[in-house]
């Protein structure tokens, strides 16, 4: 049960964080105009979830669990396409209609296209990379200093992860957004990385004590 949670919660955020990705949020930050995907909000919490399944249940676990996580994102994708494809009844076209109207619909959920592609490509690179990451870096620490190994796989795979979804998503921008964009998302995934390593910390010891799961052996990682 408490893999099966752990799953579905990590599944959440990244499904949502698809669907989000194609809204460019922008504030200012002391004077200086700051551009993100707002797909950029509900990652951090994979993040969690993919180092505790790190943890306790090894590489090859998460890297299935990385590959389950893509499956699902093709398939909503392909159920929006299917979706998409279907024909709008003749209501809908009509000036009084009061539903959701045609052109909104496909505003949010087609046109967003190469984003959604993007942001795949981006996920299985930067997680197949974060685990690896992870992985050398409990070789080289052992079971000590979880934020070390934690903090650190993410410093790298999310510069990788932010760079690609902008680079694929967002390539009809201007490069200077495209640049604020990548600074802007990397920076708030790992500064929220680094505010939620308590979460992280307090989340490995619940398991500890309640479950009674102990780390993975490295030899069987």
């Amino acid at each position: 049960m408490l893999f099966l949670t752990l799953v579905g919660v990590f599944l959440t955020p990244l499904l949502l964080g698809n669907l989000i990705a194609g809204k460019v949020a922008g504030f200012s930050v002391a004077g200086h105009d700051v551009s993100m995907s707002a797909g950029a909000i509900p990652f951090p919490l994979t993040f969690i979830l993919t180092d505790i399944l790190n943890e306790f249940y090894g590489r090859r676990v998460v890297r299935r669990v990385t590959f389950l996580g893509f499956a699902m994102t093709a398939l909503a994708f392909l159920m929006l396409l299917v979706a998409a494809a279907l024909p709008w009844m003749a209501a809908a076209h009509e000036p009084g209609w009061q539903g959701l109207p045609p052109s909104a619909w496909n505003s949010v959920f087609t046109g967003a296209t190469q984003i959604q592609i993007a942001s795949m490509v981006a996920y299985l690179v930067g997680q197949l990379l974060d685990i690896s990451l992870f992985f050398a870096i409990k070789k080289w620490t052992g079971d000590r200093a979880l934020w070390l190994r934690a903090t650190g796989s993410t410093l790298v795979s999310q510069l990788i992860d932010s760079t690609l979804v902008t680079m694929i998503g967002f390539s009809a921008l201007p490069m200077a957004v495209q640049l604020d964009m990548i600074q802007a998302g990397y920076l708030i995934k790992v500064a929220s990385a680094i505010a939620l390593t308590p979460v992280l910390y307090a989340l490995h010891a619940l398991i500890e004590r309640t479950w009674g799961i102990e780390p993975v052996p490295l030899e069987r990682a």
